[in-house]
């Protein structure tokens, strides 16, 4: 079996295998109504939201878009706060439906500065929302978003963040924080297959959304919303994913939100203590903002990190993830995230101590 040390899809329990392997009901009967309202129920106990919150079938990519659509009118102001690859995507969907986006950009493996969103909230009062990504994946770097929400919300602007990969296993406390559209994805930390994204939505986004002329049919909130109601989604739902996510956040619940926390946090720390100590160099600037879903490592100079890969996936049957954008080719990551226990870090490090020496260098 492979040990899967991706940021996603990650890993999936053996319960929730079986889960998925359950006959097809009737979408708009009362079974699933039953599972609908379960899991949205326990959703919100882990998004920490009273809010509306939607299932959606689609990637977390579907609910960044839904969140954009549902939101905003073309030409509105809008602030796109960057420091890798998903930040980028953000600014591209918006900008594809017509909003006016102003990009702030942090350099790759460096948090969002507090200070720069404050300057640009200043310098233009006709910003009407901003875009945050709390955990970059592509980067290993988790954004102070508590101090950057503050921010946002001291100058009342729409607030929607893509936690995508840190919801569920990093504190993302979205009503406390004044989040508006919270985003996540099933293929993360909640130990389920990709096809369902999540987003919470506030009074503040509701009222955003009863202005928005942004085209939107499938990614609606308002049908979502309407169908919820009965217990039901809009469109036919990927009712085998749903069945997952049934089994899986009741595993999650017996471990307990803050236990989860707990033990990201000490896998994030064993990650990067291992990788450093065979002389290798995190990606995250300073390591107080490193990730504890995702940690990016340069590779040693002259050592080809695909290669690396390729080698210990062949060699241990260990799999990482390669850098993405402006990084492919140049760093590689290793995901520990949501099925993810200290033997599968243990071994993963020791498969990545062979595979530098086969590629001729000497890990401390």
């Amino acid at each position: 079996m492979e040990n899967l040390r991706i940021p996603g899809p990650t890993p999936c329990p053996e319960p929730v295998l079986q889960a998925m392997t359950k006959q097809m009901v009737n979408h708009r009967g009362s079974e699933f109504a039953e599972i609908t309202n379960n899991v949205t129920a326990s959703l919100k106990n882990f998004f920490q939201t009273k809010n509306d919150l939607f299932i959606l079938t689609g990637s977390g990519t579907g609910g960044m878009e839904a969140a954009i659509v549902n939101m905003l009118s073309a030409g509105d102001k809008v602030l796109s706060v960057s420091n890798g690859v998903f930040g980028d995507r953000f600014a591209t969907i918006a900008t594809t439906f017509g909003a006016d986006v102003t990009t702030l950009k942090f350099e790759q493996g460096k948090a969002d500065d507090v200070d720069a969103v404050k300057k640009a909230l200043d310098s233009d009062p006709k910003i009407k929302a901003v875009l945050l990504t709390h955990n970059e994946t592509s980067t290993g770097v988790t954004n102070p978003l508590e101090q950057l929400a503050k921010v946002v919300k001291s100058y009342d602007k729409l607030l929607i963040v893509d936690c995508i990969s840190s919801m569920g296993s990093i504190d993302v406390q979205t009503d406390k924080w004044g989040i508006d559209v919270a985003l996540s994805g099933s293929q993360k930390g909640w130990m389920v297959p990709p096809g369902l994204a999540f987003a919470a939505v506030s009074e503040k986004a509701w009222k955003a959304h009863a202005a928005s002329k942004m085209p939107k049919f499938y990614w609606d909130f308002a049908k979502a919303k309407k169908y919820l109601e009965k217990g039901q989604t809009p469109w036919t739902p990927a009712v085998s994913v749903f069945y997952a996510m049934n089994t899986s956040l009741k595993m999650m619940e017996a471990e307990g939100l803050q236990n989860i926390f707990a033990r990201h946090a000490k896998l994030g720390a064993m990650t990067r203590k291992g990788v450093k100590d065979m002389g290798l160099k995190l990606l995250a600037a300073d390591e107080k903002y490193a990730s504890n879903t995702v940690t990016a490592v340069w590779p040693p100079a002259g050592i080809d990190p695909d290669k690396l890969r390729k080698t210990l996936r062949e060699k241990s049957k260990v799999v990482l993830s390669g850098g993405q954008g402006a990084l492919e080719g140049k760093i590689f990551r290793i995901g520990h995230l949501g099925m993810c226990n200290e033997k599968d870090i243990e071994n993963a490090l020791v498969a990545l101590k062979s595979g530098l020496k086969d590629h001729g260098f000497a890990a401390k």
